[in-house]
């Protein structure tokens, strides 16, 4: 586990942060529905994007700023996901300017993101009613970190939040996250949003190199449904307040940086798949063994999106053929006779299948084990010496009824 700090997306220099009910979410006036976080000085920033095919106005928009150079901001807001619906890019170009008009900045230095419901038109102009507000209430503050985090999300049932420091180039950096995501999430990043902020002095180049690299191993590899979004957005703002020397190549510093970066997403991705909508399991699958990296993951991403697999941990049932099963649609060519299958948790640890059969287990240590909120698959192969381990949760009852009615 990462040593964390306090201050989310404000623990770095130089980064306000600021969540405000205006009026997206109709149905909860209580609940904070944009968020907006800003840096004094202008960043250099990356980010990671859908690989839905269907993708929704603001990343359309958010690439063309990110084109043009500096960022400044990102404002975001939940209720609505700007996507495929009327007006879409021209809403979320209304977002940005807004934004930039309070900063006094260009529209372009704003990136945008929306999430919640897909196809309805945004009502763009009580965000833009609601700007000047919620710019005077930025602040470098726990509560305004806290107050942004909550101002994302959905269905997410707690705030997905984290903040760490190290030194990098003998100057100490600060990098904070927020994010969203509890529903259409799958490998390739889900419905998830996540903003970061550093203080980092790091070229474009070289920010964009970690990020990619970081996402692959971490939000790359969750799921809680099978879904993947349209408005999957993950970026980092680094304004580079740390003093360091700036990091233009792949040498000690970017190594520093980058297993710091890799502590803050896999601290929010674990905590998506956590808060799966419904969920009452957190299942973290390793697979060891493998011929390669990239066997080890597919077939990992297999088992934790078995719908199968989840309702068998949901009924806390020891049922490994399913596991198997999903090893075997993977579409990996391993030995299946050649597998060992094991349940374990803060209970105990149990064997159920050696080298591609069953064991005379003892049940009822095995749902004791299921029980808990935390549940580990490992699998063992004999194909190589890789590993990967991805992060998933089982399915409930009340999926079904968060997302059968979730428009109204």
């Amino acid at each position: 586990m990462c040593q964390t700090i306090n201050g989310g997306v404000c623990a770095a220099q130089g980064f306000r942060a600021a969540g405000l009910h205006v009026g997206v979410k109709t149905h909860a006036t209580w609940k904070k529905d944009v968020a907006l976080i800003v840096s004094d000085v202008p960043c250099t920033a990356a980010a990671m994007f859908t690989k839905n095919v269907v993708k929704a106005a603001p990343i359309h928009v958010t690439r063309d700023h990110l084109a043009k150079g500096s960022v400044r901001a990102v404002i975001a807001n939940s209720g609505n996901a700007n996507a495929c619906a009327p007006q879409g890019e021209e809403n979320a170009e209304r977002m940005c300017a807004a934004a930039a008009k309070a900063i006094g900045c260009a529209p372009e230095e704003v990136l945008v993101a929306s999430t919640g419901v897909i196809g309805q038109t945004l009502n763009v102009k009580v965000i833009e009613d609601g700007v000047p507000e919620l710019y005077g209430l930025l602040e470098r503050s726990d509560e305004a970190s806290d107050a942004a985090a909550h101002a994302i999300m959905t269905t997410d049932t707690v705030k997905k939040e984290v903040a760490v420091e190290a030194i990098v180039g003998g100057k100490t950096v600060h990098i904070g996250g927020i994010a969203k995501g509890s529903g259409m999430i799958h490998p390739n990043m889900g419905t998830m949003l996540c903003f970061i902020t550093t203080d980092c002095a790091i070229s474009r180049e070289m920010l964009q190199e970690a990020l990619g690299e970081v996402v692959r191993t971490t939000f790359n590899r969750i799921s809680v449904d099978g879904d993947t979004s349209t408005n999957d957005t993950c970026c980092v703002l680094a304004n580079g307040l740390a003093g360091n020397p700036e990091i233009i190549e792949k040498n000690e510093s970017y190594v520093d940086f980058l297993l710091k970066l890799h502590e803050v997403c896999y601290h929010l991705a674990r905590s998506m798949a956590k808060d799966g909508e419904g969920a009452k399991h957190l299942i973290t699958c390793t697979v060891r063994g493998a011929a390669t990296e990239e066997q080890a993951e597919s077939i990992s991403k297999s088992i934790i999106s078995s719908t199968l697999t989840k309702a068998a941990i949901f009924g806390c049932d020891a049922n490994w053929g399913r596991v198997l099963c999903a090893m075997g649609y993977s579409g990996e060519t391993f030995d299946p006779e050649r597998v060992d299958v094991a349940f374990a948790s803060e209970a105990g640890e149990i064997l159920v299948c050696k080298a591609g059969r069953g064991l005379d287990f003892d049940e009822a240590l095995a749902k004791k084990i299921l029980t808990e909120d935390e549940v580990d698959i490992d699998v063992t192969m004999a194909e190589g010496d890789e590993s990967c381990t991805c992060w998933g949760c089982d399915i409930t009852y009340d999926y079904i009824k968060i997302n059968g009615d979730y428009r109204t």
